[in-house]
């Protein structure tokens, strides 16, 4: 079982650098999108999905009509940021 990495706050300070967008709440990397219509957020959930799907890690999603909302924090390492999240969200940085 591979060890999931947590990361200190110089690391969530880099991360962050390389991940435009994307902010700390709650504990949680996040980041929020607003597209044309309810139309276009829900195909980019769908590719989210797929993403999550790959990596074997799933993203809180928040969806209001043309808005999203995802925010990632692992939950095996008591909800806090660990490499998963961040290689997730930039994951997802590539689809939006």
């Amino acid at each position: 079982m591979t060890m999931t990495e947590v990361l200190t706050p110089p690391q969530l300070e880099d991360a962050l650098k390389q991940l435009p967008g994307w902010s700390i709440d709650d504990n949680k990397l996040t980041r929020t999108w607003r597209f044309a219509d309810f139309k276009q957020a829900f195909a980019f959930l769908t590719r989210v999905a797929d993403a999550a799907e790959q990596q074997g890690h799933h993203p809180e999603i928040y969806n209001v009509y043309a808005t999203v909302r995802i925010q990632l924090s692992t939950h095996d390492a008591d909800d806090r940021i660990t490499d998963k999240d961040t290689a997730l969200a930039t994951a997802i940085q590539k689809l939006s």
